[in-house]
């Protein structure tokens, strides 16, 4: 079947997808549903996303205290929140938003060598969520690999642009130093301690880096860049070069919600809150449901880095936040579990893993 356009309205694959073609319209096939209705935000200057100065949690007893207690309460609240003062150079941020784009603009016959659909390779290309088996394709291309340790997955990366390795390999080593350091803030602000997952995540935790590109929509009013979705880590470090990351502030209009678009500034880091954490902490902390939306003009970049513990290693409530009044609320699971969960299910229908978790009473 062809629109009016004179194109299939079924699905795109990758290395010929709309998004990568540049068409002049949307396809059929990349309308979204008006369930993902309503798209209104409210101004990306809004002052409802908390920032958080990390460089605190290494200051005094009270100045760690203190960042602590604004963690707890934006994870409680939002399950999101912006981090300053990391202590990640500006100019390994840049680089690695550069390398990122400059892999983009390769001819297609370089990205083809990483194409894969196997939700399992440690390194591939594709584009949407599941290409060619989405109900609903996403303005999307993405390259997504492994990065830890770092010597074990390296050389399976790009070698184009020639710098790849190195600007994206130094900022995935920077950035996951400063996850460690959040996670430990995490755990303490539980009563857990700082040090309850340092040593899984430390020797044998997965850093998985997505690297993501939204080219220039025709149309961003119908298409979206990632439905609504929660990540399936610990916690997942976000780094753009402009705005269209929104996320979903359960607690305004009296419980309904609303979109929020997170403000873009150079230097500052986003922080979302995984299933995972949410199982770690028993549900008092929620996983931040987000979606992208699209540039008409510009192509955004996006650096995900999405840590967990290791690929079979299982994320259970702790025995410490148990009891008679609050039993476990969410089944153990792992890396693993989501991957398999990613190949039977269908996230642009709404599909969360986190569901799949939660033990019914």
């Amino acid at each position: 079947m062809e629109n009016e356009k004179g194109e299939s309205s079924g699905t795109f694959k990758m290395g010929n997808s709309a998004q990568e073609r540049s068409l002049p319209y949307v396809p059929d096939c990349y309308a979204v549903p008006p369930s993902y209705e309503p798209r209104d935000a409210l101004d990306s200057n809004s002052e409802i996303v908390p920032t958080i100065d990390i460089s605190r949690l290494k200051g005094s007893y009270d100045e760690r205290r203190g960042v602590i207690q604004e963690l707890r309460s934006a994870c409680q609240l939002y399950g999101f929140f912006q981090i300053v003062n990391h202590g990640i150079n500006q100019n390994i941020l840049d680089d690695a938003l550069a390398v990122a784009y400059s892999f983009f603009e390769l001819p297609v016959r370089e990205k083809k060598k990483f194409m894969s659909n196997d939700v399992y390779a440690p390194v591939r290309y594709t584009t949407s969520i599941k290409d060619g088996l989405d109900k609903i394709q996403f303005w999307r291309i993405f390259l997504k690999h492994y990065a830890h340790p770092l010597h074990r997955w390296i050389h399976l990366w790009p070698q184009n642009p020639p710098e790849y390795r190195e600007k994206m390999g130094k900022f995935c080593e920077e950035v996951r130093s400063v996850s460690l350091e959040i996670m430990g803030a995490i755990t303490e602000s539980l009563g857990l301690g700082r040090d309850y997952l340092s040593s899984r995540l430390d020797k044998n935790g997965m850093q998985v880096m997505a690297v993501n590109c939204y080219p220039p929509c025709p149309d961003p009013t119908t298409a979206l860049g990632l439905p609504p979705h929660s990540d399936y880590s610990c916690i997942t470090i976000l780094l753009q070069n402009l705005t269209g990351l929104e996320i979903f502030d359960l607690s305004a209009h009296g419980g309904s919600g609303r979109w929020v678009l997170v403000p873009e500034v150079k230097g500052v880091l986003k922080v979302h809150i995984g299933d995972h954490v949410e199982v770690l902490s028993n549900g008092l902390y929620k996983s931040v449901i987000h979606k992208v939306t699209l540039n008409e003009e510009k192509t955004r970049i996006s650096l995900a880095s999405l840590h967990s513990l290791g690929i079979d290693d299982k994320m259970s409530v702790p025995y410490q936040l148990v009891n008679d009044e609050n039993p476990a609320r969410y089944r153990e699971s792992s890396f693993n579990d989501f991957l398999d969960f990613l190949v039977k299910n269908d996230i642009s229908q709404g599909e969360r893993f986190i569901d799949t978790l939660r033990i019914k009473d």
